[in-house]
């Protein structure tokens, strides 16, 4: 598959990303070091497009209970399933992209069913265009989700990143890797679907604080997000080293889902704008984007070595 690469002015930042693979950024070297975890299998098609990089979910993160949604009056059938019966991390993250602006260190991405894939029109009630852009930056990367309803009807939609972050950051021992995140809440889940009911975290997972990547084993949803001057910050620091990843969003996603996949070398961190299951939740705080014609939205985050 095409692998299209950039980088920074003086070469210490290199990112790849796949356009034919839901336009992933798979791979992201920052001083010779690897940030992003992918599988060996992921280039040539047969890995999970949603277990490598940086997959974008999107018109919703996470799962829907069942495989249908109805919006409107009308009921869509999705055709994905996560194994159980259930739709999961919408159309983009397996189908290609086009690219329509490439340069040394930046690169911009569409797709839009109504040209690109004439198959989730039945899909859902709306088209819709998701641009994304990567740019290098002096120590890692910049990327930009912008949401556009070119349709006539409105557009129910959630945005969320699925991004796999090596562990640990450089050489040394993963268990011993610390992770922060500003949270303050837990979502109940029930088969990975919120149920509505968030509870404080208390003092024996101190995310806020940091953790060890040796003592959680996570797939939850977390709220209650800090945000200094616009941005929420997260982290994986590395304690032999002194060196550590920071991954920061802006506050279109006030929730984060994260999840330590069964083979360990690698967790993820995932702002999203809706929770799991939250298409059946009304709009407003965690709840449904409803976008009339014409109208759209963005999301900004950034992985940095320091």
């Amino acid at each position: 598959m095409e692998v299209i690469e950039i980088q920074n002015e003086i070469g210490n930042v290199v990112a790849k990303v796949s356009p034919e693979r839901g336009f992933n950024l798979f791979s992201l070297m920052v001083d010779e070091i690897e940030l992003l975890w992918s599988d060996t299998d992921f280039l040539a098609g047969s890995a999970s497009a949603s277990g490598s990089g940086t997959p974008i979910l999107f018109p919703f993160p996470g799962r829907l209970k069942g495989k249908s949604y109805n919006y409107g009056g009308q009921e869509y059938h999705i055709d994905s399933d996560d194994g159980s019966g259930n739709a999961i991390h919408g159309f983009v993250l397996n189908r290609p992209w086009r690219v329509i602006e490439t340069s040394k260190e930046r690169i911009v991405g569409e797709f839009q069913p109504s040209i690109d894939d004439l198959g989730v029109l039945a899909q859902w009630p709306s088209d819709f265009i998701i641009r994304c852009t990567y740019e290098a930056q002096p120590d890692g990367i910049s990327a930009t989700y912008f949401i556009e309803n070119p349709g006539e009807l409105d557009l129910p939609c959630g945005l969320g990143t699925h991004a796999y972050f090596r562990v640990p950051v450089g050489q040394g021992i993963a268990e011993e890797a610390i992770v922060t995140c500003p949270v303050t809440e837990r979502w109940t889940l029930e088969k990975l679907l919120a149920t509505g009911n968030v509870e404080c975290l208390d003092s024996s997972e101190p995310l806020g604080r940091g953790i060890r990547f040796g003592d959680i084993t996570l797939d939850d949803v977390f709220s209650g997000v800090s945000f200094a001057d616009g941005r929420a910050t997260a982290t994986i620091s590395n304690p032999s080293s002194g060196k550590a990843l920071l991954y920061t969003w802006d506050e279109a996603c006030e929730l984060c889902v994260i999840y330590t996949p069964p083979h360990r070398e690698a967790i993820c961190l995932e702002p999203y704008t809706l929770v799991p299951g939250g298409l059946a939740f009304e709009t407003g705080e965690h709840g449904l984007i409803e976008l009339k014609s014409g109208e759209s939205f963005s999301h900004s985050m950034e992985i940095r070595l320091r």
